[in-house]
C-alpha cells in the first residue's frame, strides 16, 4: 500500500486542467463505489440462491428491512462527515493544515460516543420490535433477528470507517480508501460463501453467517484505516501524542454544516422507511423483489455518488483558495461526466434487467417484477446521478441548507405521498411505488440544480 501514498505536494490543486483534476479524485472512488456495489450484489444473490426457496426469500427480504434502520443510524454519522470532507477541503485550500487533525479526533469522538456506540446498543435490544415495525411478516423476524444484532455490532466500525474515509476525501486522497475497501470487500464475499454456504468445516449458517462476515470485515477496515492515518504518511494524521482540545470554532462549523445535513439524512431515512412499510404491506415476494431492485439501484447510485464526493473535494478547496471561477467549473464538469456515465448504466439496466435480476433468484414472479422496476430505475438514472453530484458540490461549499428543503419535498411530499396514492389508492403495487421514486429523484433535481444556478453557494463563510 506504500506505494500509493502520496507526499503533500501532490495534492497541489492548480485548476489548469478541469477534467484530469476532476477525474484524478472522482475514478478512485467511482472504482470502489462500483465494486463494493457488485460485491454487495454478489451477497444477495447468495442469499437468494439457498436452496430452501422460502428460506432464501426472507432472507433477502430481512436484509431490506434491516437496511432502512441502519441507514437511519449511518445517515447521522454521514451528516458529521459532511462537515468534515467540507471543513478539510476548505483548511487545504487557505494552507489552514494544523486544524485538519483536529477536525478529525472531533469528528471521531462524536461519531463513536455520541452516535455510534448508542444507536448499536439500541438496535441491538430492540431488534424484534423495529423489525416488526418495519411491517416483516413473523418467518422474516425469525430470521433476520440474529443478522439485525449482529450488524448493528458492525455498525459501530462501520461508523468509524466512514469518518476516517471522508477525512481523507476531504483533501482528495482517494486511492487509499479504494484499496482497503475493495480488500475487506473481498474479504466479506469469500466470508459470506464459507459461513452461508458452510464450507471448510463450518456448519452453514445462513443470513446468519452474512452478517458475521459483514461485521467481520467492517473491523478488519477500521483497523487498516488506523494504520494508515496513524503511519503519518500523509497529510491526515493521528497522533495521540498530540493533546486533544476541544474547540469551539470546529464544533461550530461541524453544527453549521451537520445540522441541516442531519436533518435532511433524518428527513431521506425517515421518508424511505415510511416507503418500505408502504412496499411492505404488499407481501414478502413484494419486499424481496423491492430489495433486489434496489440493490441494483445501489449499483447505479454510484457515479453520482463518486463524482459528487470529487465535485464536494475540489468546490470546497478552490473556495479555501477564493477561486470562484474554478469552483464552478469543477461544479459543472463533475456533472457532466457523472451524468454521461450513468446514463450508459441506464442503457444496460433497460435492455437487460431480466438478466441481470436472474442472477438473483430463480423465481419467475420475481424476476418478472424487478425487471420491470429497472426499466423505471433506468429513466430515474440521469436526473439521479445530476441531483447527487449537485448536492456533493453544494455541500462541499457548506451549503447544506438547500439539500435539505429538496429533500423535505420531494421524499416526503413526492415519494411518500405519491405512493400511498398508486400503492393504497389505486393498486398499483410494486410498479405504482417506482413510480412515486422517479417523481421524486426529479423534482429533487430541478431543486438543487436552481440553487446552483443561483452561484449564491460560493459565498457562505466557515470560521
Amino acid at each position: 500500500m506504500n506505494l500509493f501514498f502520496k507526499k503533500d505536494s501532490d495534492y497541489t490543486l492548480e485548476g489548469k486542467n478541469i477534467r484530469k483534476d476532476v477525474l484524478i479524485i472522482a475514478l478512485p472512488v467511482l472504482v470502489e463505489l462500483l465494486l463494493g456495489s457488485l460485491f454487495g450484489m454478489v451477497d444477495m444473490m447468495m442469499l437468494g440462491k439457498m436452496k430452501d426457496t422460502a428460506v432464501a426469500t426472507a432472507s433477502v427480504a430481512s436484509v431490506g428491512f434491516t437496511n432502512q434502520p441502519l441507514l437511519i443510524g449511518l445517515s447521522f454519522i454521514q451528516a458529521l462527515n459532511v462537515g468534515a470532507t467540507a471543513m478539510v477541503s476548505r483548511y487545504l485550500g487557505s494552507n489552514q493544515r494544523d486544524r485538519i487533525e483536529p477536525t478529525l479526533k472531533h469528528v471521531l469522538i462524536l461519531s463513536v460516543f455520541m452516535l455510534a456506540i448508542p444507536l448499536s446498543i439500541f438496535g441491538f435490544i430492540f431488534s424484534d420490535q423495529i423489525l416488526k415495525f418495519m411491517g416483516a411478516e413473523p418467518d422474516v423476524v425469525i430470521i433476520g433477528r440474529s443478522y439485525f444484532r449482529i450488524i448493528m455490532i458492525g455498525f459501530i466500525f462501520q461508523s468509524i470507517n466512514m469518518a476516517i474515509s471522508a477525512t481523507l476525501r476531504g483533501i482528495g486522497e482517494t486511492k487509499i480508501p479504494m484499496y482497503i475497501n475493495l480488500s475487506v470487500n473481498l474479504l466479506n464475499v469469500f466470508g459470506n460463501f464459507i459461513l452461508i454456504y458452510g464450507y471448510l468445516g463450518v456448519p452453514p449458517l445462513g443470513i446468519t453467517g452474512a452478517a458475521i462476515s459483514t461485521a467481520f470485515s467492517n473491523m478488519i477496515a477500521t483497523i487498516l484505516l488506523f494504520s494508515y492515518i496513524i503511519k503519518g504518511n500523509g497529510i491526515v494524521k493521528l497522533n495521540f501524542k498530540h493533546r486533544f482540545k476541544f474547540d469551539t470554532n470546529i464544533v461550530y462549523n461541524l453544527v453549521r454544516i451537520g445540522v441541516p445535513a442531519s436533518v435532511e439524512q433524518l428527513v431521506l431515512r425517515l421518508g424511505i422507511l415510511i416507503f418500505v412499510k408502504i412496499v411492505g404491506g404488499l407481501g414478502t415476494v413484494a419486499i424481496a423483489t423491492h430489495q433486489i431492485a434496489l440493490s441494483i439501484l445501489g449499483l447505479s447510485f454510484q457515479p453520482g455518488q463518486a463524482f459528487g464526493i470529487a465535485a464536494s473535494a475540489l468546490i470546497g478547496r478552490s473556495l479555501g483558495k477564493k477561486d470562484l471561477a474554478i469552483a464552478e467549473d469543477y461544479g459543472k464538469e463533475t456533472r457532466r461526466i457523472g451524468t454521461l456515465i450513468s446514463t450508459f448504466m441506464a442503457l444496460i439496466f433497460f435492455f437487460f434487467g431480466k438478466y441481470i435480476v436472474a442472477l438473483y433468484t430463480n423465481d419467475q414472479a420475481i424476476i418478472d417484477g424487478a425487471s420491470l422496476v429497472l426499466k423505471i430505475i433506468a429513466i430515474v438514472q440521469p436526473f439521479q446521478s445530476s441531483q447527487l453530484i449537485l448536492v456533493g458540490g453544494l455541500r462541499g461549499a457548506g451549503d447544506t441548507v438547500w439539500p435539505l428543503v429538496s429533500t423535505f419535498i420531494g421524499v416526503l411530499g413526492f415519494r411518500v405521498g405519491l405512493a400511498i396514492v398508486f400503492v393504497n389508492l389505486l393498486g398499483l403495487g410494486l410498479v405504482g411505488a417506482w413510480y412515486a421514486v422517479f417523481s421524486d429523484q426529479f423534482v429533487r433535481w430541478l431543486l438543487v440544480y436552481f440553487r446552483f444556478k443561483t452561484g449564491k453557494w460560493k459565498y457562505i463563510k466557515l470560521r
